[in-house]
């Protein structure tokens, strides 16, 4: 169980309540479905800055990745100070037919360089296919673990569930619950969970394979929303603290929907508002309610 201080990215309620924007060539092509012009990356920036300035006096922490907008937001101050400040420290490749089919560690997110510039934690995205042996990722994990302890800062790690590379047939609820089982235990002070059968299966499904992580995770665990539907993403989410999590940490719920908006930033300051403040409701009711009957 982690000992590490975790509040910098907790409601005063001890749930998280974190929003994700460093979705990278997958943001891009949120985009493409909205303009026929090429998104630049400057598109890209103007978007996560803004939702950064916009979202982040709700949210309890904020996901940023260093390729599109990490450094500029540093810079140009647009996190808000109750927020804490996370960075992704994973580097994708496109393969295998995926935009996102391998990851590494980022070398250039230097820990001791961007803690001492207020980033509070390092999110590394995993990829989980059940036909690769598990030291690549058991290996990846635990070096990523100790970077981020030797520089004081949060690991923060994302399984993901992927199709085997050899074919066949995929399980990919099995592969989030394998997943679970094979990192959750290797040191990493916050796990970042797909939601079981992306939430749409009954209530008892859903809360039993989420049951199914929290046994499997040694420590604290949020959901991401990738998947899951927008308009049932607050009722997954409740039914996963119901059964052992402890938050969010996602951004397609929140802002996804304002990205095909005539006007993206109004968008973003109404709509994307809203969704987060009711997500914030959510895990706080559900966290507040474990601790008093605890």
């Amino acid at each position: 169980m982690t000992t590490t201080d975790l509040s910098p990215l907790q409601r005063p309620s001890g749930a998280f309540a974190m929003l994700a924007v460093d979705q990278r060539e997958a943001m891009r092509n949120m985009f493409a479905e909205h303009q026929e012009e090429p998104v630049t990356d400057a598109d890209l920036t103007s978007f996560k800055l803004n939702a950064a300035r916009i979202l982040s006096p709700y949210a309890s922490a904020i996901l940023i990745d260093k390729q599109f907008a990490l450094d500029q937001a540093i810079e140009a101050g647009v996190v808000a100070d109750t927020c804490g400040l996370i960075a992704s420290a994973d580097h994708f490749e496109s393969a295998h037919g995926e935009l996102v089919g391998e990851v590494s560690i980022d070398r250039t997110v230097e820990p001791h360089k961007y803690a001492a510039l207020g980033v509070k934690a390092l999110k590394l995205l995993v990829l989980y296919r059940p036909d690769q042996p598990a030291e690549g990722r058991v290996e990846m994990v635990k070096e990523f673990v100790e970077q981020c302890r030797a520089a004081g800062l949060i690991s923060i790690i994302e399984p993901l569930s992927r199709k085997p590379l050899g074919g066949g047939e995929f399980d990919w609820d099995k592969g989030v619950i394998g997943a679970a089982k094979e990192l959750g235990s290797l040191g990493a002070d916050l796990y970042k969970a797909e939601i079981p059968f992306h939430g749409q299966a009954s209530e008892s499904d859903v809360r039993a394979a989420c049951a199914e992580i929290t046994r499997a995770v040694d420590g604290p665990w949020v959901v991401l929303s990738s998947g899951v539907p927008e308009d049932i993403f607050p009722t997954a989410v409740r039914w996963a603290c119901l059964e052992g999590a402890s938050g969010f940490l996602a951004g397609r719920a929140v802002w996804l929907s304002c990205i095909g908006s005539a006007d993206v930033v109004q968008s973003l300051e109404t709509d994307a508002v809203q969704r987060l403040t009711r997500l914030c409701d959510v895990v706080d009711e559900v966290v507040t309610a474990q601790r008093t009957t605890a």
